[in-house]
């Protein structure tokens, strides 16, 4: 019997992606894992084509692991769809064993086609289900346990050389957004969650001609108009409190779109004048 739940670190691209199974095992085992960095830029050639990642184990015990990479498409909405990618890249180690406490260097090294614009994958780390204390006796007597296996995601990003990314705001309009709700297995049976909570901010669209990938997250936005009351607004959101909104903000390259929801808690009045600029 397996329970399972998602559990998304970047929201949209969130990026970092983790999975966590629930196994009901006789055998009680305690393990963690760290992967860093969650996101890397990585180039079609030079040294650039290669990345390091960091695997570590926070756990008690030796931590087996594999790694597989899977092509991201995402859509204006932040949903993502996953197809296979290994054939893109090589991977060494592809598997391995973290000691307690120790870490694991793997080197993600691209050699896939000549590419135009930025390509996203996604390279995923997966703790397996195996037994590496070998003083480990079942206790069948005991009460049974819980082993929680994790799957961890780096997001790459891989571009040409030269590109650049070019954004533009092709729409703004006010909205009600509101707070999303955690992924909760519907086989569990959970009734105290809280309750959803909606607040006046804005939809905003953007668009990326450019050949390279953009980060939003990384831009300060600058968003004005008119409230309901009639005052005039104007709300500058650091970088920071942009991803704490919609995470890194990701916009694939040519031609790639985005809807983001911006929680602002003021009512911005729809017949007035919106804007959105990003700045540096």
């Amino acid at each position: 019997m397996t329970m399972r739940r998602s559990v998304n670190f970047m929201r949209g691209l969130s990026l970092a992606a983790a999975v966590v199974a629930f196994s009901l095992m006789l055998i009680p085992v305690a393990k963690a894992m760290r992967l860093a960095p969650m996101v890397a830029e990585m180039s079609t050639s030079g040294s650039g084509a290669t990345a390091r990642i960091e695997v570590g184990n926070v756990g008690s015990r030796a931590m087996p692991f594999e790694t597989a990479i899977t092509r991201v498409e995402m859509d204006s909405e932040g949903r993502i769809t996953e197809t296979p990618g290994d054939d893109d890249f090589l991977v060494f180690p592809p598997q391995g064993l973290v000691a307690v406490n120790g870490q694991q260097v793997v080197r993600v090294q691209w050699v896939g086609p000549p590419l135009e614009q930025t390509r996203a994958y996604y390279l995923a780390v997966k703790q397996l289900p195996v037994e590496t204390d070998p003083t480990a006796i079942p206790d069948t007597q005991s009460a049974i346990s819980v082993n929680v296996l994790y799957t961890m995601k780096t997001l790459l990003l891989v571009s040409p050389r030269g590109v650049t990314p070019d954004v533009k705001v092709t729409s703004v309009s006010p909205t009600d957004v509101t707070t999303p709700q955690p992924e909760i297995d519907p086989s569990l049976s959970v009734t105290d969650l809280p309750a959803p909570v909606s607040t006046p901010g804005v939809k905003v669209e953007v668009t990326n001609q450019g050949g390279r990938h953009a980060m939003m997250s990384g831009a300060t936005w600058i968003i004005e108009g008119t409230s309901v009351s009639g005052e005039s607004f104007s709300r500058r959101l650091s970088g920071t409190e942009v991803s704490q909104m919609v995470g890194v903000g990701y916009v694939p390259a040519g031609g790639g779109r985005r809807v983001f929801d911006l929680p602002l808690g003021v009512a911005l009045d729809p017949a007035k004048p919106m804007t959105v600029r990003f700045t540096r």
